[in-house]
């Protein structure tokens, strides 16, 4: 299922612990794929604290907690990590993550704390939801096949990546256009993980974040670059990306298009993408301010300037996910919907 649509559920599952209709959710798919921040990103929407509990890293006493002698009897001291009203609040998620990489005794422990919302005396705050996420077996990762008893525990999503999905995310955690612009471009380099041939560094929503983060380290660098590059997202897709941001210097003139100036679209198609995500970050910097129709206006007039229409839907797509409905309200938005006959302009 695509993150848009995952990231939906997780919400209707959060606000179900309020009515008790609540069901814990495991999220399935190969690493770098985004599941952890999928989770996170709930948490920060409805303004909750999210605890992380690395399965993985756990005995079973970490969860159980460590018995004491309280006169004849023995008593559990309960672990601080697990949610509390007292000291977490009444409402959040608890997030059992790498939950296939724990070992089987781990994942015991842990099968009444996903099912029955407690442990031996330690009871889950009604106001919790339950989340989990781990590799499948066939990622190469340390993982065990999971009992069916802890399976049947959960309701069960395998992570789909989806290219405007992630896109949208990129825009509004202000990741760098030239790598946008290359995945619009090569779309299939988002993920590409053959784990017949266990690579160290290959391309994932993940290391595409990394070689972002590259970009603004080293792209003064030119000897340096290649190399960072190709740590972050592997040997073949680093050569790829330094070689588009090499061939940006064609690039046409960003400003005059914003002034309205009649600029023609460049011929070659990656030239094309890295222009269309370029104008969107520049949409979206102007958002909110007093210029922001008038950007809007050339920008739109500038989408009908494309060789190919579908070229022009992209860029007025992407733009309108990122900067919202007031794009509909410039004039040039109609005029631009006249010009695309029909194609239909997409969610």
């Amino acid at each position: 299922m695509r993150p848009a649509s995952l990231s939906s559920i997780l919400d209707k599952e959060f606000l179900g612990t309020l009515e008790g209709h609540h069901t814990p959710v495991m999220l399935w798919g190969p690493p770098g794929v985004g599941k952890s921040q999928i989770v996170a990103q709930v948490g920060v929407r409805h303004g909750t604290p999210v605890i992380d509990v690395r399965l993985s890293q756990m005995e079973p006493s970490d969860l159980r907690g460590i018995p004491f002698r309280d006169k004849e009897l023995v008593e559990w001291a309960i672990p601080s990590m697990l949610p509390d009203e007292e000291r977490h609040g009444p409402m959040g998620i608890l997030f059992l993550d790498e939950i296939t990489s724990a070992v089987p005794s781990v994942s015991a422990a842990a099968y009444q704390l996903i099912l029955d919302r407690r442990l031996g005396d330690y009871r889950v705050p009604d106001g919790w939801a339950i989340f989990a996420a781990g590799n499948r077996q066939g990622d190469r990762g340390v993982t065990y096949t999971m009992p069916a008893p802890l399976a049947n525990r959960f309701s069960h999503f395998e992570v789909d990546l989806n290219l405007d999905d992630w896109v949208a995310w990129a825009y509004k955690n202000n990741i760098d256009e030239r790598i946008i612009g290359f995945l619009r471009f090569r779309p299939e380099q988002l993920f590409n993980f053959d784990p017949a041939h266990n690579p160290v560094a290959f391309p994932t929503p993940r290391s595409w974040e990394f070689a972002h983060r590259a970009l603004q380290k080293f792209g003064n660098s030119p000897n340096l670059l290649l190399g960072t590059l190709q740590a972050c997202v592997g040997p073949a897709a680093g050569i790829e990306l330094k070689a588009f941001v090499d061939s940006l210097d064609q690039m046409p003139d960003l400003d005059a298009i914003l002034r309205g100036e009649d600029i023609k679209a460049p011929k070659e198609v990656d030239l094309q993408y890295a222009v269309a995500s370029s104008l969107v970050g520049r949409a979206i910097r102007a958002k909110g301010t007093p210029q922001a129709a008038e950007v809007y206006g050339h920008i739109l007039n500038y989408a009908k300037a494309f060789p190919l229409k579908e070229m022009g839907v992209m860029l007025v797509s992407d733009m309108l996910r990122a900067v919202g409905d007031e794009m509909f309200s410039v004039p040039a938005f109609g005029q631009w919907a006249q010009s695309i006959g029909d194609i239909m302009l997409y969610d």
